[in-house]
């Protein structure tokens, strides 16, 4: 009988659903592993570096995120969901590292500042538009952006969000609410050049 390749064990696996792939997992088995991380990375590195404003901070969150869920792979709990699994370790290790910043640094306004400005070099609308609200949601406080962040960026479930945080869904829906109340005071002033910039934009928020 003849061996498979190891593309087709790849091709196969990606086919899996998650919590099919987590019974290979807890094998042993590290192409299907691998087909997890890559089914969720890309994904939570967006959310991490919404979280941290830094992509060197989501990228070490990241890899230590996946190091857990290896590490713990025999506790996963088969009644719940891998997505909300996997997402409540990234949270907890980002909420860790936010928790730690403030207690060893102060944000340095003006390198902040710096750092979201657009370069000088031509922009798309759809670019300028992302940052332009990026610099918005990063000033949500915590609890609210994650809420937001996971609900009208990451396009999760209220259910999702509300298992990730462990808390109620009717406080996931009132923190989604009440981070896009605070999202349209800060941008009014900006409401005209963010129309502007949306004509023929494919990035938009459901804030408006």
């Amino acid at each position: 009988m003849k061996r498979k390749s190891k593309g087709e064990k790849v091709l196969q696996r990606d086919k899996l659903p998650d919590y099919r792939l987590m019974e290979q997992i807890q094998k042993g088995d590290m192409v299907s592993f691998n087909t997890l991380v890559n089914r969720y990375k890309n994904r939570l590195f967006n959310v991490l570096v919404r979280m941290l404003d830094s992509a060197e901070a989501a990228e070490d969150i990241l890899q230590e995120t996946f190091l857990r869920v290896h590490q713990h792979k025999m506790s996963f709990d088969f009644r719940f969901a891998v997505s909300t699994w996997v997402y409540t370790i990234a949270l907890n290790l980002a909420r860790n590292e936010l928790r730690r910043r403030k207690r060893v640094q102060f944000l340095d306004i003006a390198d902040f500042s710096n750092r979201l400005k657009a370069p000088e070099e031509k922009v798309d609308n759809s670019s300028k538009l992302r940052a332009i609200l990026d610099k918005a949601v990063r000033k949500l406080p915590e609890k609210y952006r994650q809420a937001f962040i996971l609900r009208d960026i990451d396009q999760m479930s209220y259910e999702e969000i509300a298992q990730i945080l462990s808390v109620p869904l009717g406080t996931v829906k009132s923190r989604v609410n009440r981070a896009r109340n605070m999202l349209k005071n800060m941008l009014k002033p900006n409401m005209e050049e963010l129309y502007e910039l949306s004509k023929g934009s494919v990035f938009t928020l459901g804030i408006f």
